[in-house]
């Protein structure tokens, strides 16, 4: 067994310390910004009940809603990061597959509100295509880590 050397000891502390201030940050940071966004969007969903315009605004709720997920779900990954002190990738992944998902529904909420032409018709197409294989491979990507993980744990009992 090698010897400690109480220098290195000493910095690797003090890398650890500096982690965490970083991560405790980052999670007040992103849970400053998640009750905001909250707090707005009831509000803004208040106000069109209020007037009765909600149907104008969904879609905008419909992306606030889904930013807001999106950003819970980096908090949860910020939080295993800080107390398992390594990056997980099944947090990542699914904040990918969340991002894509929010992309395709806005997309196709956008794509209703105006009138379709050849262009746009092509370039919604060519996008939603790419979100898909995008989802697809971040959905595989996600099983197999998952998967993996049931199995070293099982390796390990």
């Amino acid at each position: 067994m090698a010897a400690r050397h109480p220098l290195r000891e000493g910095i690797a502390h003090a890398y650890t310390l500096i982690e965490d201030i970083v991560y405790v940050g980052l999670g007040l940071l992103l849970g400053a910004i998640v009750l905001t966004l909250l707090v707005l969007g009831i509000v803004d969903f208040a106000r069109g009940l209020a007037t009765w315009s909600i149907g104008h605004g969904l879609i905008g709720l419909l992306d606030r809603i889904l930013l807001i997920l999106l950003i819970v779900e980096l908090l949860y990954t910020v939080q295993v990061s800080f107390r398992e002190h390594a990056l997980a990738p099944a947090p990542f992944l699914l904040v990918g597959l969340i991002s894509a998902i929010r992309r395709v529904l806005l997309l196709t909420a956008q794509l209703g509100e105006q009138k379709p032409t050849e262009g746009v018709t092509t370039s919604f197409l060519i996008e939603l295509g790419v979100l898909t294989a995008l989802i697809v491979g971040l959905a595989v990507a996600l099983y197999l880590v998952k998967k993996g993980g049931a199995e070293a744990v099982a390796r390990r009992a």
